[in-house]
C-alpha cells in the first residue's frame, strides 16, 4: 500500500472531457507554447486543489481510480483503489505535518512518517513551481494547440505535448520514457484541468488521466483518530 500511496502523490502532480462546437472557420487557435508558459505560471501560485485519476487500459501503475485534496504544503487527503497482487483494495488515506495515515476497508489507520514516504516520493514537489506541475508545464516540447473543449463545464484549449522522461519521472517514479500528453488549460485563468498520459506500450499499454478541480477552496486536513 505505502509504494501505491507514494505512486498516487506522485502522479497528481504530474497532472472527462465532452468536445464543444469547433470553432468557426478562419478562426485562430492560440500558440500551444504560449498557453503552457501561462499555465506554468498559475499552476505556480496555486494554494489547494482537488484531483481525479482514473486509468484506462492496462498502463504500467498499480492505481485504477483516486480523488482527494492536496495543499501546496503537501498536506493531502482521498481514497485510492488499487491493484495488489492481482486483488482490488481500497484505501483511504490522509498526509498532514510529519505523519502519513492510511487505512485498508477494515481495521484502523496505520502510520508511517513523512520521512519515510519520502524514500518512495517526496509529496512537497506537487505544487511546487520549481519541481512540480509548473516545471512539467514550462519544459514540454513542442506544444501544438489542437482544438477549444469543455472539460466539467469549463471552456478549455487541448494541446499536444512532448514531456521529456526526467521530468516526469521526478513526478511519477518509475516512468522510463518520455510522454506524448494532451494537457487541457483553463480559456479564462490559464490552470490546469486535466492531463492525460500514455503509458507503457504492448499488453501494458493505457492511459492516465489526472484532472483538477476546485482550485484554492478552503480545505482542512485533520487527523484521523488511530
Amino acid at each position: 500500500m505505502a509504494v501505491a500511496l507514494g505512486w498516487l502523490l506522485a502522479v497528481v502532480l504530474a497532472v472527462a472531457a465532452c468536445t464543444s462546437p469547433a470553432p468557426e472557420a478562419g478562426a485562430t487557435l492560440p500558440d500551444g507554447g504560449e498557453l503552457l508558459r501561462k499555465s506554468a505560471q498559475a499552476m505556480g501560485s496555486v494554494k489547494t486543489v482537488g484531483f481525479t485519476i482514473e486509468t484506462e487500459g492496462k498502463p504500467p501503475v498499480p492505481v485504477q481510480h483516486a480523488e482527494g485534496s492536496l495543499t501546496k504544503e503537501a498536506d493531502a487527503e482521498g481514497t485510492i483503489r488499487m491493484n495488489v497482487f492481482g486483488t482490488l483494495q481500497e484505501m483511504a488515506f490522509v498526509l498532514i505535518g510529519d505523519k502519513v495515515y492510511f487505512k485498508g476497508p477494515t481495521g484502523g489507520y496505520q502510520t508511517m512518517t513523512r520521512q519515510q514516504l519520502a524514500a518512495l516520493y517526496d509529496p512537497s514537489v506537487i505544487l511546487n513551481p520549481d519541481k512540480g506541475v509548473a516545471h512539467l508545464l514550462s519544459t514540454a516540447s513542442g506544444p501544438k494547440t489542437e482544438a477549444e473543449e469543455s472539460v466539467d463545464g469549463a471552456a478549455a484549449y487541448r494541446v499536444a505535448a512532448n514531456l521529456s522522461q526526467p521530468v516526469v519521472a521526478a513526478l511519477i517514479p518509475g516512468v522510463d520514457q518520455a510522454v506524448a500528453a494532451k494537457i487541457w488549460v483553463d480559456k479564462a485563468n490559464g490552470r490546469l484541468l486535466k492531463a492525460s498520459l500514455p503509458l507503457g506500450d504492448g499488453a501494458t499499454a493505457g492511459t492516465v488521466t489526472v484532472t483538477f478541480t476546485d482550485y484554492d477552496k478552503p480545505v482542512e486536513i485533520t487527523a484521523p483518530a488511530t
